[in-house]
């Protein structure tokens, strides 16, 4: 905290001590149960433990691979095994097929040989054994592009894409919040959370109208495979590939690192012969899965049948083992259960973590749950829209348990350490927590923000009048190096940064629970108005390609 700010928190505090008392000032700090949290979470982690067996122990988690569904299992033991009751695997879907890799591998073979850095895009088929053909490069946006490829890709190894211009430099390898930036944070941004451009999205809805057609077409003119540059600086990053509804074959298709990819496509461009080896395994599993979310419950006492949740998202993408994205918020949420449960403490609430999955794919684990337990609207009529585009329109029906449901804190936005918290404009919640920040304040904890912060899984919450918070992090190499890239493995997490946001996460769950009142709570959402229909699969028109 920065001079300023130190002096305007003490004159906060002297006037408090002689003004009529504010509700937020009245706020109990169990500054005991604080210090007690800080001793287990230092002293007897166990969150660096956690965070190995998630990604070393089961490597990727794509939602509804056996890898994932093993690891929610692993979850579900470990969380019973120190005392929490009502341990779980919470099943919801239907999903679709699973997919998991199992073995890929490309090299260019002319003009002259080397290894490529490739990582398949999650659902593309796999090749059954090492193909080889010709090199060429195209980019496929629209159907006029379509036709202008048509009948030249026969047996080629199509180069997707155009030459990526490659950036000098990079950002420092510890990015950390500036006590100037936490400032900047804490004003209060009047746009809220931004709707997507619709100029944007008509074209983002464009292309993906079309994407079903241009997987048609790449079948139809029997392409080897597609190499689609994605990462640089040894990265390379993935997600989703064809729609997992759809039964279509496809064809192999993967990311490989720009500086390769350019250098291939520069290759062919000059008229050089050259050739690509793709060798890519994967495993296709039941046609409609049923996924499932992670629950357990630390029970409460006097209001027991109210709740207080925490967690974050067990699922991950593929190219690297998720470790912070998100094994590092698994095993914060866990760790601040297990400190809890450890010391002996019974909350006046229950405590309730929850692991989700799905999120990767729209936030859907946990807007399956909260669908099913606290408050729904009509689901979304068929389209081509991607599911995390999708936005349910009709009135909302409130369940019994959305009354009980006191708060949900949400961590997921790397491994870095926690500097404060979005209080998603709840001005009184706000204050509360700035008050509940204050045995943290030598960790770092210092900032509360109005500001909405999204896409992640907390909004399933906050979209329904359920307080749902997400909290500031250090983004450390999240955005840099290791968001949905083959980087994201164990090895690059910050020990310090997670014991500490246990801890932090601890104290927020253990407040919420034993307040006198639940949280307070903003008005309750109205209904959305209508989307605009996605656009037919039709000709890109120029300007927006």
């Amino acid at each position: 905290m920065n001079t300023a700010r130190r002096l305007v928190a003490l004159a906060a505090v002297l006037q408090l001590a002689t003004a009529a008392p504010l509700a937020a000032a009245e706020e109990a700090v169990d500054l005991e149960i604080a210090t007690r949290i800080r001793q287990e979470a230092f002293a007897r982690s166990q969150v660096m433990d956690l965070a190995r067996e998630l990604t070393d122990g089961f490597g990727p988690r794509l939602t509804a691979s056996p890898e994932a569904e093993r690891a929610n299992a692993w979850a579900k033991e470990k969380l019973a095994s120190w005392g929490l009751v009502n341990a779980q695997l919470e099943p919801w879907g239907p999903f679709g097929e699973g997919w998991s890799m199992e073995r890929a591998a490309a090299h260019q073979t002319k003009p002259w040989a080397a290894p490529l850095t490739v990582v398949p895009r999650a659902w593309a088929p796999g090749t059954d054994g090492p193909l080889r053909g010709l090199a060429v490069v195209a980019k496929i946006e629209s159907e006029e592009d379509m036709t202008a490829q048509k009948g030249k890709l026969a047996g080629k190894v199509l180069l997707m894409g155009e030459v990526v211009p490659i950036p000098l430099g990079d950002k420092p390898t510890l990015d950390r919040y500036t006590e100037q930036e936490l400032d900047e944070l804490e004003a209060f941004d009047t746009a809220g959370r931004r709707a997507i451009d619709p100029a944007r999205r008509a074209q983002f809805m464009r292309r993906f109208a079309l994407r079903n057609k241009i997987a048609a077409f790449l079948v139809a003119e029997k392409v080897l495979a597609v190499l689609e540059p994605a990462g640089t600086a040894g990265q390379v990053s993935t997600t989703g590939g064809r729609p997992r509804e759809k039964g279509d074959p496809g064809v192999p298709w993967l990311h490989v690192r720009a500086e390769q990819w350019n250098r291939l496509a520069r290759l062919a461009q000059a008229g050089r012969e050259v050739e690509v080896e793709v060798d890519v395994k994967v495993k296709f599993t039941a046609p409609e899965t049923m996924p499932t979310n992670v629950l357990a419950d630390l029970p409460g006492s006097d209001k027991r049948g109210e709740v207080v949740m925490l967690g974050g998202h067990i699922d991950s993408w593929h190219a690297g083992t998720g470790a912070a994205d998100n094994a590092a918020g698994v095993a914060v949420a866990m760790e601040a259960v297990r400190i809890l449960k450890s010391l002996g403490l019974t909350p006046k609430r229950t405590i309730r973590v929850a692991l989700w999955s799905g999120e990767e794919q729209g936030l859907l684990g946990a807007r399956a749950y909260v669908s099913k337990h606290l408050a729904s609207r009509p689901p979304a009529p068929p389209s081509d829209t991607p599911p995390w585009m999708q936005r349910p329109t009709g009135p909302l029906t409130v369940l019994p348990e959305h009354a009980l449901v006191s708060a949900y804190f949400n961590f997921d936005n790397g491994g870095g350490k926690i500097r404060g918290i979005y209080a998603q404009q709840n001005v009184a919640a706000a204050k509360l927590f700035e008050r509940w920040l204050e045995p943290y304040h030598d960790l770092g904890a210092t900032a509360v923000t109005l500001r909405d912060t999204g896409s992640t899984d907390h909004v399933a919450f906050d979209d329904v009048g359920v307080p749902g918070f997400q909290f500031i992090q250090d983004e450390v190499e999240y955005e840099s190096r290791m968001h949905h890239r083959n980087l994201d493995e164990y090895d690059r997490l910050q020990e310090a940064d997670l014991k500490q946001a246990a801890a932090v996460m601890a104290g927020f769950v253990w407040q919420a629970a034993n307040r006198p009142e639940r949280l307070p709570r903003k008005p309750m959402p109205k209904d959305p108005p209508a989307q605009p229909a996605a656009p037919a699969a039709t000709a890109t028109p120029a300007a927006a390609k």
